[in-house]
Parts: C-alpha cells; sequence; structure tokens
C-alpha cells in the first residue's frame, strides 16, 4: 500500500459505508488513544457525534499482524480496522480518514455532506521501522504553535520520527535548569544572514526563542498521542558556538564569543577539559528527564579540529592517552556521552564523520554523506539511520529556477524523493538488517517561518513518506493520487509547492542563493569521504 490512498471512488455495485449521526464508534481498550484521535480528528469537521456503541466503526484486537500493522475493511454496514497494537489501528485510522472527502481535514464544518467511504480491504504494513524528518529549530525557531502542527503533518503521512536540532552555533533552543544562561544568552543571535553566507548579506534583525521544559513535556505528549517519537539532539563537540557565548569556559579561545550570526561552520568547538565533559553530562541528565525515547542525537558532525590542533591541552591529551590525532581525541571525547547514555538504557545517535576516528560502541550511525557511509557504518556492526543530503535534505531547490526561494544546493525534485531506497547496493542480508529506516531533513538556515518550511516540505515530504512506507509505486501514480491530496492539504492550510512553481509571495527575491550542480554536489561528497576506507 501507500500512505496516500487511491481517489476514493465510490461503486454502487461494490457499496459504500455512510456515516450518520448515529454511526457508532467503539475500540477495545488497548486501542482506546486510536479511536480518541480518530473522534478528536473528525467530529469537527463532519459535524457527526460518533458515540460509544457497537456496530458502525470498530477498532478490534487481531492476533499476528506486525507492530505498525493494520487491516482496514469496509462495506456498506460497517468499518472495521484491526491491528495487534495501538500504533497499527492508529495508522488505519489515518487511512480511513484519507478515504472520506478531503473536508474531513478542516478544523470545523463547511456546509452539509454527505460522509462516505467506499467498500475496501486494505491490508497495509510499513517498509521501515524508522520513518523520520528532522526540523532544525536552532538556525530559526519553529514557536510551540508551528511545532505541534507539523507533528500532526508527520502522523498524517505515517512518519514516526521527529529529529528535533536543538543547539547549534546559531542559537540553543532547550531550557536547562542548571546552565539559565544557555538560553538567557544563548537563545538569541543578533542578526541573520539574509540569503546565501557567500552574497554577506544580513538582515540587522534579532532572531531568538526556545521552548521551556513545560514546552516540551507538552510537545513529547502531544506526539506520543500520534505514535511521534521525539529524538533530540544536542550536537556535540562542533556546532557549540551558542553554548560557548553563554558560558566562554567551554571554548578554547578563553575569550567571550556571540552567538554566531553566519551560516557555515565555525572552528569555535568545546575544549576536552574534564569540567566541559561533566558541564555537557549535566545537560543530558536534563534531556533524559525531559525525552523518554529511546534515541538521543549527540551530534559529532562537521567539528573542525583546528583550535584542538593549537590547544596545549588538547595535544597533552593526545599524548596522555595514546591517540593518533585530533580525529581520536574526538571518538575519545564522544565515547563519555555514548557511554552516559548507554549506561542509563538510551541508544546514542550520531552523525557519519564519527567513522572518522572509529565509531564508539554502541552508537547508532545518521549517515548523511551518501552511500559510502551508509555502507561502512553497517558493515562495521552499527545501526543506521540513512539520510543522504543530495536526496533527502528538503532546503535543496526543488527545480532549476530562479523563482526557487532561497536556492542552494543541487536540484531534489518531488520524482527524485519518490524514488529514494535508502539501501545501498551490495550489502548481505545481515547487513542490510543494520537499517532501520530514514529521514527527510528540514534545515532552517534559509527557511526563516512557517510558511516557507511548508513550501520546502510539501508535497516532497509526501514522496519521501511513501517512499519509507512501501518504496512501491511508479511516479506517475503518485501524482494522480496527489491531486486528490493536495486538497487535504489545502484543507489543512498547508501552503506547499505549486506543481508550476511558487507562487508570487513564495518567492525571496531579497536573499539570493546559492545553487550548484549535482555533479558539483557528488565531488564534494567524493571529497568529504575520501579517507574512509571499507
Amino acid at each position: 500500500m501507500t500512505t496516500i490512498p487511491a481517489p476514493a471512488r465510490l461503486d454502487p455495485a461494490q457499496g459504500c459505508f455512510t456515516f450518520t449521526d448515529a454511526t457508532p464508534l467503539t475500540a477495545e481498550p488497548a486501542l482506546a488513544r486510536a479511536a480518541a484521535w480518530l473522534r478528536e480528528s473528525i467530529v469537527p469537521a463532519t459535524g457527526l457525534p460518533l458515540p460509544e456503541g457497537p456496530g458502525g466503526v470498530e477498532l478490534r484486537v487481531a492476533e499476528g499482524l506486525g507492530p505498525e500493522e493494520y487491516r482496514l475493511t469496509t462495506t456498506g454496514e460497517s468499518v472495521l480496522i484491526e491491528a495487534a497494537t495501538p500504533a497499527g489501528a492508529f495508522y488505519g485510522a489515518q487511512t480511513l480518514r484519507q478515504l472520506l472527502d478531503p473536508a474531513a481535514f478542516r478544523a470545523g464544518r463547511t456546509g452539509n455532506r454527505t460522509w462516505s467511504v467506499p467498500a475496501v480491504t486494505i491490508s497495509d504494513a510499513p517498509r521501515y521501522a524508522w520513518r523520520g524528518c528532522l526540523i532544525d529549530v536552532a538556525r530559526h525557531f519553529l514557536p510551540k504553535h508551528d511545532l505541534l502542527r507539523y507533528i500532526d503533518l508527520l502522523a498524517a503521512h505515517k512518519l514516526n520520527v521527529l529529529h528535533l536540532h536543538l543547539t547549534d552555533d546559531q542559537g540553543w533552543r532547550l531550557e536547562i535548569r542548571k546552565y539559565p544562561k544557555l538560553t538567557e544568552v544563548g537563545s538569541w543571535r543578533r542578526e541573520s544572514p539574509l540569503g546565501a553566507r557567500r552574497h554577506r548579506r544580513f538582515d540587522g534583525r534579532p532572531h531568538g526563542g526556545h521552548y521551556s521544559q513545560d514546552d516540551i513535556r507538552e510537545i513529547v505528549s502531544y506526539a506520543a498521542d500520534r505514535f511521534v517519537t521525539i529524538v533530540p539532539e544536542i550536537d556535540l563537540p562542533g556546532h557549540t558556538q551558542a553554548a560557548i557565548a553563554a558560558y566562554p569556559e567551554l571554548g578554547n579561545l578563553g575569550t567571550p564569543l556571540d552567538v554566531r550570526t553566519e551560516w557555515g561552520i565555525s572552528e569555535n568547538v568545546l575544549n576536552v577539559a574534564d569540567a566541559t565533559i561533566a558541564f555537557f553530562t549535566d545537560v543530558l541528565e536534563e534531556v533524559l528527564e525531559l525525552f523518554p525515547g529511546r534515541y538521543v542525537c549527540v551530534g559529532g558532525d562537521e567539528v573542525p579540529k583546528t583550535q584542538w590542533n593549537e590547544s596545549v591541552p588538547a595535544k597533552e591529551r593526545i599524548r596522555e592517552l595514546g591517540l593518533r590525532d585530533a580525529d581520536e581525541l574526538q571518538t575519545w571525547f564522544m565515547r563519555h556521552f555514548t557511554d552516559f547514555l548507554l549506561a542509563r538504557g538510551r541508544r546514542p545517535l550520531g552523525w557519519d564523520e564519527l567513522l572518522e576516528g572509529g565509531l564508539p560502541p554502541g552508537i547508532t550511525v545518521a549517515s548523511w554523506r551518501g552511500t559510502t557511509c551508509t555502507a561502512l557504518a553497517a558493515r562495521s556492526g552499527h545501526d543506521v539511520i540513512v539520510s543522504p543530503f543530495a536526496e533527502t535534505y528538503l532546503d535543496f531547490r526543488q527545480a532549476v529556477s530562479e523563482q526557487e526561494p532561497v536556492p542552494i544546493g543541487s536540484v531534489t525534485s518531488l520524482s527524485a524523493v519518490h524514488a529514494f531506497d535508502p539501501i545501498p547496493a551490495g550489502l548481505t542480508e545481515a547487513e542490510r538488517s543494520r537499517i532501520l529506516g530514514a529521514q527527510a531533513a528540514l534545515w532552517t538556515e534559509h527557511i526563516d517561518s512557517p510558511r516557507l518550511l511548508d513550501y520546502m516540505a510539501f508535497p516532497r515530504l509526501a514522496a519521501f513518506a511513501e517512499a519509507v512506507w512501501s518504496g512501491e509505486g511508479d511516479f506517475e501514480d503518485f501524482l494522480a493520487r496527489l491531486a486528490v491530496h493536495e486538497k487535504r492539504l489545502d484543507a489543512l492550510g498547508v501552503e506547499y509547492r505549486p506543481a508550476a512553481g511558487p507562487h508570487p509571495w513564495q518567492q525571496r527575491p531579497d536573499a539570493p542563493g546559492h545553487p550548484r550542480t549535482r555533479a558539483e554536489i557528488d565531488g564534494q561528497l567524493a571529497t568529504w569521504t575520501a579517507n574512509l576506507r571499507f
């Protein structure tokens, strides 16, 4: 099956199920969460009360189905959703909502209509257990209301992981009680680049924001009710200039820094002192209180070694520990935090640059630099989340056009995202089993508003969701179904990119980009991974 079903065509010969004011909704106790979501989602739009009672719509436990599998059967008399778990029932309920008129996705009634679904039998299960999306709230803060809305959008597309990039050089977004300056100082910057950094233009506007710990508890709870797990990211030891601006003793220079106002990679990284390790251990203690999910991302990406190579304390560490170089020093540094997480029953997640100094034991690799890193991590016996930037980074431009807002990177077209396959060629069956799934990424250097986030995400995120849920169906078939799905997005208020290109108000002539060819991107990938060997 697919995450976007075919348009519902009511065939009189097959019959259909029509909802009425008396149509009841019942669920076995184990599936009550899915039933509660279904009622809360469609009652406002339909005006149907869906009272408790026998008959009508029923959610029933069925043994022998997978953890997210469901079976949906509709006839002229009833609707039955069967699943072994609440998650499976929830995805069956999502499909039932999609079979209704797109107006079912609105928050209130728009008039009288007949609410019917065709007689169908659908047996459906996902291809991958990890179907995620990264949202970077560090570069441009996404207010809580808009983040909750995105959780609903992920769930509507049967995506089940939201990777929150909470900290970076340009902003720290998570309240830490023990270290209040992380948000008092680190959560705002005095200005931001206007367009790609090569143009050296700035907007002159302060930018900031952070989530309180109660905000996070609310977000995590809201997501859990929709079977979305939040994976927090505290990036270490690079991408930390905002933290160093708040607490200068964490850095290598001994001089005050500002929260970074430029994009790109900062050379200001954490020092390797015991006090710094203790500081971030304290941070992770509070992170674990807030995020109950299994995975915590500790970064490890894009760490310039310039300051470590010039630092006397860092060079002494390398000598004392008998390490080869600063890459191995990074592995030593990161192992403190991966061991800390493992000892508390969590799974550390880190970016694939950690391959360069040797992967810490027990770490799951977020592979973004192409199939070389994915294959190497899997062959090293590590679990892998696949997120190649040339295929799944949705901040990349969508077409070759000067009208695309802040065009960066190569073209990541809708068809290319739909064709995405996380599994590299040449892996054994055991190595393939290490691929837990994949995630798309919305990095927000150039996405400075929820409206632009919609434009960059959709409809490509719908295509990605289908690739990781089923990986089947040709693109023309997808486009036919997307024509109806866009009406659902319209009902939800999603300002997606039209097939013909951006509306005038979606363009950004004030913010020039830096478009590149795919050949340039592939050349950069080859350079980045040239030192890695199988």
